[in-house]
């Protein structure tokens, strides 16, 4: 209950803009329960930031199941998940461990699983359609979601451009056989 209504609050209105009374109240609990269960405010929001982005990630699979070619799915996939409102939540969740130390294992833990999940995933289209890919399918997880948070990370730090400048397409080797 506190996690998700911590993750409305935080999708909506941000970090700076929510404070651990707000997500207490709205979860029917009291402000030290936050404290106790998660340890921090900052521990609250990495661990809904990550959430967000595992459920947002969800959608992704859709969309690439819909696509008949390689590139066709390389590209749907980059722009899909270039778009999920999550990422730069993530963005600053991951900002706020950089800092924390003793976060740094919530981030690796959150990380893991959204690796796992995308390579879980990436293994079943490749079954489905025959396709293939230039290296392993862990290795090519880690370097999407590496390329997205990255491109992401850029855009939102002040460089005069977007995210979809990025070509993080291009980091999927996932081709058709031969």
């Amino acid at each position: 209950m506190i996690l998700d209504h911590a993750v409305a609050l935080f999708a909506e209105r941000g970090f700076d803009r929510v404070n651990v009374a707000e997500i207490a109240a709205g979860a029917g609990a009291h402000p030290h329960q936050i404290t106790y269960y998660f340890g921090s405010k900052d521990a609250l929001f990495v661990h809904a930031a990550f959430l967000m982005l595992l459920r947002d990630a969800a959608r992704l699979e859709p969309v690439g199941r819909r696509q008949r070619t390689p590139a066709g799915f390389r590209n749907a996939l980059a722009r899909t998940a270039l778009a999920l409102p999550a990422v730069p939540v993530v963005v600053d969740a991951m900002s706020i461990t950089r800092r924390r130390p003793e976060l740094h294992p919530l981030a690796e833990q959150n990380l893991t699983v959204l690796f796992r999940q995308a390579e879980h995933y990436l293994t079943e289209i490749l079954a489905r359609r025959g396709w293939v890919l230039d290296r392993p399918a862990d290795v090519e997880a880690r370097t999407f979601w590496s390329a997205v948070i990255g491109a992401r990370l850029i855009a939102e730090s002040g460089f005069g451009g977007r995210s979809s400048d990025v070509d993080v397409a291009g980091v999927l080797t996932v081709r058709a056989p031969g």
